[in-house]
């Protein structure tokens, strides 16, 4: 998915380096008629590593560059001597990003930790030199090892966002508005449907200096487990984060039933999203009536098992103290 800036799914090509050759050489020097065999070892080739960076929030650098190849390894020399190692080659990625085989899709490596490195492709190593294979009954071996040829692979990286809270709801429901309002993320606003077609970051200042990272998750629609409305693309960005914050807005007559599609799209994606800690949010209350209010947290009581929910209007500031209170207090039970 490309919107701007922002990409989150891209192919590269990656070749690690061949191992060098070993030497076949003999020992000659002034007064040693029959020097021994002193072929050194071929180097190793290069390694592709995936390395993270936590400074890092797209795979937009892909875009112009998708082919990675390792140096080979050198040959071994006289005297013993090893050739030199490949270098290897480094490719840095987002937080957050899965690396799969692009001809199997089985997950290689993913990336967790700022600085963590993970050969994702090995080099060819290098051959012996005749020197290895001397021994009492051969002490003029002649011949040596080639290197091992390196490998060639096609990977996906697939970025899935990293963030505390992430804003699930319907198009149009409100999540771009609140991210802007309680940070300083500058997110696309109108009033359509799908504005919103790439996350959005955020980070909300709590009190005593504390702060929590927020993800504006673009809408989600009925069907979105099977594909509709870029489904795919955007449910992947809800794996990571810790807590889901449903956002419906109160001018939709039936909230608990979209809530209730919300929920159920999630679980035919993965049903491992339903073990995360959730909180209902309904949005524009300002609209609304006192009566409509209690109608409104009495349905929702009574319908969703306990789960927690607030009050909310992004435009008159309503009910965002305590919605920041009710999230930490989830992220830190």
């Amino acid at each position: 998915m490309t919107e701007g800036n922002f990409v989150d799914f891209v192919k590269v090509n990656i070749f690690s380096g061949n191992g060098g050759r070993g030497s076949c050489h003999f020992r000659r020097e002034k007064y040693i008629t029959k020097g021994g065999p002193d072929g050194g070892d071929g180097g190793r080739g290069g390694h592709v590593i995936i390395i993270a960076d936590k400074s890092l929030w797209t795979l937009y650098h892909f875009k112009f560059q998708k082919h990675f190849k390792c140096e080979h390894g050198g040959d071994g020399s006289k005297s013993r001597s090893s050739g030199l190692d490949g270098k290897d080659v480094y490719i840095r990625v987002p937080l957050g990003t899965v690396i799969k085989d692009s001809e199997t899709n089985k997950v290689i490596y993913e990336t967790i930790d700022d600085g963590e490195q993970k050969i994702i492709l090995e080099g060819g190593m290098g051959g012996l030199g005749n020197w290895n294979f001397r021994s009492s009954t051969n002490q003029a071996p002649r011949y040596s090892q080639p290197g091992i040829t390196g490998k060639e692979m096609q990977i996906t990286l697939e970025l899935k966002v990293l963030a505390d809270v992430g804003l699930v709801g319907f198009p149009n429901a409100g999540k771009s508005t609140l991210l802007k309002t309680i940070t300083s993320a500058k997110p696309k606003i109108g009033n359509y449907e799908f504005t919103t077609l790439k996350p959005n970051l955020g980070i909300v200042e709590y009190r005593n200096y504390k702060s929590f990272i927020i993800a504006d998750i673009p809408g989600i629609i009925e069907g979105a487990s099977e594909g509709k409305g870029l489904g795919h693309y955007f449910l992947r960005h809800i794996e990571r984060n810790s807590i889901l914050l449903f956002l419906i807005s109160s001018e939709s007559e039936k909230i608990v039933d979209q809530y209730n599609i919300l929920l159920n799209e999630l679980k035919k994606y993965n049903p491992e999203l339903l073990d995360k800690d959730r909180i209902v949010v309904v949005s524009k209350s300002d609209l609304i009536d006192q009566k409509r209010k209690d109608k409104i947290s009495l349905e929702i009581s009574k319908k969703t098992k306990n789960v927690p929910f607030d009050f909310i209007s992004s435009v008159s500031n309503q009910g965002l103290t305590e919605l920041k209170d009710n999230l930490w207090k989830l992220l830190n039970p």
